[in-house]
C-alpha cells in the first residue's frame, strides 16, 4: 500500500479481501505520475487528485461523491498538463467551472453507465469555462446535453457527441469546426435547419454524422436537398424525430459518388419501388435502415445491394416484401416490418402467395426478426402468416435463428426504441 519507486503509470484494478476500503493508496511518487487509471472495485485506493502535479493521462470509472469523498473534482483544475480526461460513475452530477483551466487537454471522455450518469446541472448544459479547451480534439458524452455560446471557438475538434444546439448562432459557430471528422446533435429547436445544414457543408472533413431525437419531429429536406457530402461520408443516421419528405438528392444523382458510405439510416415520408435502385447502387453500402411512413410492396432483386450485410425495412404503414432470386447476397442480419392485411391484399389482387417474402433466396441469411402488424387479419390468418414464414425459414439451407413478435398496429411503436436488426 506505499511505494518509493518512481512510478510513471499506476492501474488501480481491484483490492484483496480485508483491506481497509477507506484508506487511499500512500504514494510518495504521485508527483511524477503520468498516467493514472482506476476501476471501479479499487477506486477507493486513489490518491487526492491534488497530489499530481504532472499527470496527463487520468480515466477515473466508478466515482461516488457519497463513497469517495477524498477525490475532490475541483481539484481537476490543478492538473495543467492533463490531455486525456475520462470521467464515469454515479456521482458525477456536476462538472466543475475548473475544468476550463485544461489548456492542454485534448479527449474528454464523458461516457459511460448511461443509466445513472446524470452529467452536469439539471439543465444539462456544460459549464461556460468548457470553451476555453481550445486544444480540445474529442469530447464523447453518455446524453444528449447543451453547449453553451462559443462553443464553436473550439476549431480542434474532430469528435464531438452528443451536443444538443438550440439557437442558430451555436449552429452557426458549429462551421468553425473544420476538422470535425464524427458530429452526433440534436437540434433543440425547430427553425435550425438551414443554419445546420450551413454548417455541415463546411465540415468538409466529415465521416460521421448523426442526428439524434428530440422531442418534437424535425423535418430534415434542406438537408436532404442541399447539402452536398464530401467523399469521405462513412456513416449517416438519423433517429425516429428526423426524417426527410423524399429520398436526399445527393443520394439520387450519382450513387456512386458515395464511394465510403457503409452505414445509412434515415426516415423518408414514403419509399418508391426506384429508391431501392439508387440505394442499392452505393457501392459501399453494408448497413441500411430505411423507416418510411408509407410504402407499397417492395422488389429487392439482384442487380444492387451487393456489399449489404445488415438491412432492416420499417414503416409505418408497412405493404409487403418480396426477395428476388439472387437478392442480397451477403446480408446476413435482417429486420422485417410486415403489415398483414397489406399484404394479402396486394397478393390478392396479383394472385400469387399471399405471404411469400422470398426469404429462400437470400443465400447469406444468418438471423431474422420479422415484426408482424396483425389489424385488419383474424388469429387464424395471423397463424397461417408466421407458419409459412417459419416453413420458409426451417427449409433454408442455413436454417437461420429467428424471432417474431406481434403488434396490432403501427401506432404502438411511435414511442418505441428501435428494434435491433
Amino acid at each position: 500500500m506505499s511505494f518509493h519507486s518512481n512510478v510513471r503509470i499506476l492501474s488501480l484494478q481491484n483490492a484483496r479481501k480485508g483491506e481497509d476500503p477507506t484508506k487511499p493508496l500512500r504514494s510518495e511518487s504521485t508527483g511524477k505520475m503520468r498516467s493514472v487509471v482506476t476501476f471501479a472495485p479499487a477506486i477507493y485506493l486513489m490518491p487526492p487528485l491534488s497530489r499530481f502535479v504532472v499527470l496527463r493521462v487520468l480515466d477515473l470509472v466508478g466515482y461516488s461523491c457519497h463513497r469517495h469523498d477524498h477525490l475532490n473534482l475541483r481539484d481537476l483544475g490543478n492538473l495543467l498538463h492533463l490531455r486525456y480526461l475520462r470521467l464515469s460513475g454515479e456521482g458525477i452530477r456536476e462538472l466543475p467551472e475548473e475544468i476550463g483551466k485544461l489548456q492542454f487537454l485534448q479527449v474528454l471522455d464523458l461516457r459511460e453507465e448511461i443509466e445513472q450518469l446524470r452529467l452536469l446541472h439539471e439543465d444539462r448544459i456544460l459549464p461556460s469555462t468548457v470553451i476555453n479547451l481550445t486544444r480540445l480534439m474529442c469530447l464523447r458524452i453518455s446524453d444528449y446535453v447543451l453547449v453553451p455560446d462559443g462553443f464553436g471557438n473550439l476549431t480542434s475538434m474532430e469528435v464531438l457527441g452528443r451536443i444538443i444546439v438550440d439557437s442558430a448562432s451555436i449552429v452557426k459557430e458549429l462551421g468553425n469546426m473544420s476538422k470535425l471528422r464524427e458530429l452526433n446533435i440534436w437540434l433543440g429547436s425547430l427553425g435550425l435547419e438551414e443554419a445546420f445544414v450551413e454548417s455541415l457543408g463546411k465540415m468538409t472533413k466529415i465521416q460521421h454524422v448523426e442526428i439524434g431525437e428530440g422531442g418534437d419531429a424535425v423535418p430534415m429536406d434542406l438537408l436532404g436537398g442541399c447539402w452536398v457530402p464530401p467523399t469521405s461520408l462513412q456513416e449517416f443516421i438519423m433517429h425516429k424525430k428526423a426524417k426527410f419528405s423524399t429520398l436526399p438528392s445527393w443520394i439520387r444523382r450519382n450513387p456512386s459518388d458515395m464511394s465510403q458510405l457503409y452505414k445509412l439510416q434515415i426516415q423518408v415520408e414514403e419509399v418508391q419501388q426506384e429508391d431501392l435502385g439508387f440505394l442499392g447502387r452505393l457501392p459501399a453500402l453494408r448497413i441500411l435502415q430505411l423507416r418510411s411512413l408509407r410504402q407499397r410492396t417492395l422488389h429487392i432483386g439482384a442487380d444492387d445491394f451487393h456489399c449489404l450485410t445488415k438491412v432492416g425495412l420499417y414503416s409505418y404503414s408497412p405493404g409487403g416484401i418480396m426477395f428476388q432470386p439472387g437478392a442480397l447476397p451477403k446480408a446476413e442480419r435482417v429486420l422485417l416490418c410486415i403489415g398483414l392485411c397489406v399484404a394479402k391484399k396486394e397478393a390478392a389482387s396479383d394472385g400469387g402467395d399471399w405471404f411469400d417474402l422470398g426469404l429462400g433466396n437470400l443465400p447469406s441469411l444468418r438471423d431474422i426478426h420479422v415484426r408482424f402488424y396483425r389489424c385488419g387479419v383474424t388469429v387464424e390468418e395471423t397463424n397461417q402468416a408466421v407458419a409459412a414464414v417459419r416453413n420458409a425459414l426451417r427449409a433454408h439451407l442455413n436454417r437461420p435463428t429467428f424471432i417474431f413478435d406481434f403488434r396490432w398496429d403501427v401506432a404502438q411503436d411511435v414511442d418505441d426504441d428501435d428494434i435491433s436488426y
